[in-house]
C-alpha cells in the first residue's frame, strides 16, 4: 500500500468516523456519566501525548534527558501559578541550559 492510499483512506476512516457522530441519538450523550468522561478525554489524550514526547528516544527507548527536567520545571511553574508563557520559557531555558551544559 502506497502512502498516498493509506493517506486517502485514513481520510475516508474519518470522515465516516464523524459523519456516524451525527447518527448517534442525543439521548445517549445527555447522561451525566458520558458528560464527565468526554470532558476529561482531552487532557488524558494530551497528558499521554507529552509522555510519549517526553520520556522516549527517536528509536522509542525510554529515555530520562533534559525534556524531563523541562516537563518537570513546567509542572512545577503550573502548579505556583504562573502564566503560560512564563512556564513555556522557564521550561525552554530549562531544556536549552541543560543542553548547553552537555546533557542530552
Amino acid at each position: 500500500m502506497s502512502t498516498w492510499t493509506a493517506v486517502l483512506v485514513a481520510s475516508a476512516l474519518a470522515f465516516a468516523l464523524k459523519y456516524a457522530g451525527h447518527l448517534v441519538p442525543a439521548r445517549w450523550l445527555d447522561g451525566d456519566r458520558t458528560t464527565r468522561i468526554t470532558s476529561a478525554l482531552p487532557i488524558a489524550l494530551l497528558a499521554a501525548l507529552v509522555g510519549v514526547q517526553t520520556l522516549t528516544s527517536s528509536s522509542g527507548a525510554v529515555v530520562v534527558d533534559s525534556r524531563a527536567a523541562a516537563v518537570g520545571v513546567a509542572v512545577v511553574a503550573l502548579l505556583l501559578r504562573a502564566p503560560f508563557i512564563v512556564v513555556v520559557v522557564l521550561a525552554a531555558a530549562v531544556a536549552a541550559g541543560l543542553r548547553l551544559l552537555g546533557l542530552p
